[in-house]
């Protein structure tokens, strides 16, 4: 079928606007022919948005519904790290996602899972050696290596490590970076590695020493960790070593935006548009070869009417030619979805959840201070008081109770105390916790955190409140992290959810996303995963 759009034409390299007639057929771009008069009411066509670095599960839709809420947006693609999936169900996780992608127009583009498991300091559902990630890797459908979490066996030259990172090469396929807080000559020799991106920088200082020593650099904006006001000011003078991620973006993030937000912010911010635009359409197709289309002759028609340069209003988002969705509306069917899991959990008692003193103990406990609008955290060394020789959580202080249960098999749960969650009632609860996805919860009480944790076993996965006088869990069947549902659905639901959480005396942002992340072993300062606290600086559990 034949197409042909009037609009004024986005050319991105040579950093020209022009009215142009766009003819489109069998999913290709067949020509651009630029025309003489330029009507200024046209709407803008340009190449559609990828989003660098996603966890796809972190949205908790499956791949197919995921794009349905992100094409809206005018997101076309994504470079997708399977590790979360992949940690829970291995390489059956892997097949999951790329098999789920394929059912729906949108250009996802997996990696091969780097750390499964992130840490041995931690029980996950699976592993994936370095034999399995050479096989994935001459997969077409493989297009890189992702995150290499494990930066200290990167810097101590662990043997199994460097044959992921050699298989990358290889295959010449690029390796993605997890670097937080590494600078000079620590991040040097995790480069020279054969490491291309980083997306865990925080200050400007950090990212530029990092671009300084030949990384490219993603500005992270997703419903947990926020980067993107710290590290904008990059975009002006490096456009062609800057991309646009989300990370982990929560379902009703999803829905209100996507990356057309961070073009709209980095314009408004005062950064010149071709730059915004080439980190957001051109670099992530240059960088990891993907095959999205540019807006050139013979490219797949893989681009996006907007309605200005500026807002960024998306009227029309093209996939190989097909229109997927207009004027704010999705064109892409929801469908019956499949789950797999791996869960192998028992309810739990309340006394599972009790703190003991510990003979000769000085009452000083490490406590895990959580970060609104970051992964990192603090540690802080506190004076508890125990009462009839147990440790409970201490309301006037803000310092909680944090446990995390082994969902794989029986363990004794995990216990530690932090900051800054601020409920003065209940409990929340979540099967998602990276990255071996454990469930991880925190509580005023003993009760209320057991029977969050029990309505998560009752569903094989999910997230779960409990207090003011409410029970509400929302299931999460496909590997304890997605639904299967439609995924307007699922953001409505996630969106009660988090209301009756913060009615419960919580000020985070997103404090199921925060909690999510309170057992990444991988990100400073100190974490607990279901063998114990955590310090990462040390590298070792220390409790």
């Amino acid at each position: 079928m034949l197409q042909t759009l009037i609009a004024r034409y986005v050319n991105i390299p040579n950093r020209d606007i022009f009215p142009a007639k766009v003819i489109v057929a069998n999913g290709l771009i067949q020509s651009v022919e630029r025309l003489e008069v330029d009507d200024k009411t046209l709407p803008y066509i340009l190449p559609g948005f990828i989003d660098a670095h996603v966890h796809i599960e972190s949205s908790m839709l499956v791949p197919a519904e995921f794009a349905r809420l992100a094409v809206v947006h005018g997101t076309v693609g994504t470079v997708s790290d399977p590790h979360e999936i992949a940690n829970v169900c291995g390489l059956a996780g892997v097949e999951y996602m790329i098999a789920n992608g394929n059912t729906v127009p949108f250009k996802f583009n997996f990696g091969a899972p780097s750390c499964v498991p992130a840490t041995v300091f931690e029980t996950a559902g699976a592993d994936i050696d370095a034999a399995d990630i050479a096989v994935l890797l001459q997969r077409d459908d493989i297009k890189y290596l992702t995150e290499m979490m494990n930066f200290p066996g990167v810097l101590s030259g662990d043997a199994e490590v460097l044959a992921k990172i050699a298989a990358a090469q290889k295959a010449g396929k690029p390796v993605d970076g997890h670097a937080p807080g590494l600078r000079g000559e620590a991040a040097g020799k995790y480069i020279a590695a054969g490491i291309s991106t980083d997306h865990e920088c925080i200050t400007l200082e950090e990212a530029a020493d990092k671009l300084h020593q030949g990384m490219k650099i993603l500005i992270r904006e997703g419903s947990a960790a926020k980067n993107f006001d710290a590290l904008i000011p990059l975009l002006r003078e490096h456009p062609d070593k800057i991309m646009f991620c989300s990370d982990d973006k929560h379902p009703d993030s999803l829905v209100k935006s996507h990356i057309n937000e961070l073009c709209s912010r980095a314009v408004h911010y005062g950064i010149d548009v071709f730059n915004v635009l080439q980190a957001a359409c051109i670099n992530p197709v240059e960088h990891y070869k993907l095959s999205i289309g540019q807006l050139k002759p013979g490219d797949a028609a893989d681009f996006i009417l907007v309605k200005d340069l500026s807002g960024f209003e998306v009227l029309q988002t093209y996939i190989d030619g097909q229109l997927v969705a207009e004027n704010g509306v999705s064109l892409i069917k929801s469908m019956k979805n499949e789950a797999i899991n791996n869960f192998n959990c028992f309810e739990k008692n309340p006394t599972d959840f009790e703190y003991p003193v510990t003979p000769l103990s000085d009452h000083m406990l490490p406590v895990i201070e959580a970060i609104d609008g970051q992964l990192i955290t603090n540690k802080l060394m506190v004076k508890m008081n125990p009462e009839n020789n147990l440790y409970h959580s201490d309301l006037h202080n803000d310092i909680l109770k944090i446990v995390v249960v082994n969902r794989y098999h029986p363990a004794p749960v995990a216990k530690a105390f932090i900051k800054n969650f601020g409920f003065t009632e209940g409990a929340i609860a979540s099967s998602v916790a990276h990255d071996s996805h454990n469930i991880v919860v925190v509580g005023v009480d003993d009760e209320s955190m057991c029977r969050a944790v029990n309505l998560i076993i009752k569903s094989h996965g999910g997230i779960s409140g409990v207090g003011n006088g409410k029970e509400t869990v929302l299931p999460l069947p496909v590997a304890g992290l997605m639904s299967t549902n439609d995924g307007y659905k699922v953001a409505e639901a996630y969106t009660a959810i988090d209301a009756e959480a913060k009615r419960l005396g919580s000020k985070l942002g997103a404090p199921f996303m925060t909690l999510s992340f309170m057992a990444l072993l991988v990100i400073p300062h100190l974490k607990l995963s279901d063998k114990g606290l955590f310090d990462v600086e040390t590298f070792e559990l220390i409790g």
